[in-house]
């Protein structure tokens, strides 16, 4: 991988013992026995240009609802495809609002919500903020996401919403669960995509995120498209949807002071992630690239003892994760070998003990996510790794596969 800079005239700065770990972080944002973070590495290949505009963000006194935010939302909606991108706080709270405006508002309580249990909670929460009740399907053992046939068995007529998570930069095939729909006679029932871990992920030449109702991003910084703080965003190509949005992420205001709808609150990205931001959109797709060719190179020396996922052609490799039986052995090989790993996700949503009491249906039917739970595991995989890095995760995997 070339180490130049796309956006300045200068070579990266060459290794030196300070300004890189002793031992290899999982991705960007990781702390490694006690250095700083990778995040710093982004800022640093793109210095000169976020400097520019965010000292021009900061000098134009609007650092909230400006026009560098209007400017941020308007391209990533040409990027993804859709008409209207709304910038709110997080992606947490972006899955709140889709929900929200998706189930129409208050006529939703003790209504289900089609998800997979394996994604990290952050789906589950935003269901039970919003008083619905995730029901639990299965998923695809190659890929870990939702399986379309376990789809199509669970929805019916108390089914108020899907939601679609791209897990690890894989791709959902949403056109196959729409014509499910289509065939039952539920054509009517919104399906939100959970694009967190997916920009810039294609599937038939569509953008996740284009592919349903309503979609949700967030810009955390170790996401594919990271701020340098915190930032989400909910996108979608209809007007009626993205005015429900826009009313619940400001209190739920149709004037300013005046409340007109229920379940509003306050969220807004503000100026200077948005320009943080509009500054790397331009580089996603070169990125991405960078993360399935480093992902390549670890399929082609691990295919037995550890079997990498396959999120399609279009997938962006957001996590390297792999299905492994010696979960524990493999983990502590690794590190002997100066490599971090980490557990994306140790927990499924129902087996969750803080979430024991609350309202949820399907936890009897998982049976390839609860075979998966106890073998996933992830190894490193952002573009700012150097190739002696990714060689030296490639000799740690050769070396477990050899014995």
């Amino acid at each position: 991988l070339s180490r130049r800079c796309p956006h300045q005239d200068r070579q990266w700065p060459p290794e030196q013992p300070d300004r890189r770990p002793a031992a290899l972080g999982l991705h960007p944002g990781s702390r490694t026995q006690g250095r700083g973070l990778r995040t710093a590495l982004t800022y640093q290949r793109y210095e000169v240009k976020i400097d520019r505009e965010v000292a021009s963000t900061l000098r134009s006194g609007w650092w909230l609802n400006g026009s560098t935010g209007r400017r941020f939302a308007a391209n990533f909606a040409e990027f993804v495809g859709v008409s209207d991108c709304v910038l709110v706080a997080n992606g947490t709270d972006a899955l709140e609002l889709a929900l929200a405006s998706v189930a129409r508002l208050g006529d939703t309580r003790g209504r289900e919500v089609i998800m997979t249990a394996n994604a990290g909670g952050y789906a589950s929460c935003a269901c039970w903020h919003n008083d619905l009740i995730p029901h639990y399907v299965d998923i695809e053992p190659a890929s870990q996401l939702v399986s379309v046939q376990s789809v199509q068995e669970a929805v019916c007529a108390d089914t108020a919403a899907i939601v679609v998570t791209h897990l690890y930069g894989g791709v959902v095939d949403v056109r196959a669960i729409r014509a499910g729909l289509a065939l039952a006679g539920l054509s009517h029932i919104p399906i939100v995509e959970d694009c967190a871990q997916a920009h810039g992920a294609r599937i038939g030449g569509n953008m996740a995120g284009s592919l349903g109702d309503i979609a949700t991003f967030s810009f955390y910084p170790t996401k594919n498209l990271g701020a340098m703080g915190d930032g989400g965003a909910v996108l979608t190509s209809d007007p009626a949807l993205a005015g429900q949005v826009r009313q619940l992420q400001q209190y739920g205001w149709t004037s300013k002071y005046h409340v007109g709808i229920p379940g509003g609150r306050n969220s807004r990205m503000d100026e200077v992630q948005a320009a943080i931001l509009d500054v790397l959109l331009p580089d996603v797709d070169n990125r991405n690239e960078q993360r399935r060719a480093i992902l390549d190179r670890y399929k082609s020396v691990a295919r037995r003892r550890v079997k990498f996922l396959n999120g399609g052609d279009g997938a962006v490799a957001h996590l390297a994760v792999a299905l492994c039986d010696d979960r524990d052995a493999f983990r502590a090989f690794m590190k002997e070998r100066g490599v971090d790993t980490e557990i994306h996700y140790p927990v499924l949503d129902c087996d969750q003990v803080g979430w024991a009491d609350l309202p949820m249906k399907g936890i009897e039917n998982l049976p390839v996510s609860r075979a998966s739970v106890g073998r996933l595991c992830s190894v490193p995989c952002y573009p700012d790794m150097t190739n002696n890095e990714i060689e030296q995760v490639c000799l740690a995997l050769g070396e477990w596969e050899a014995m």
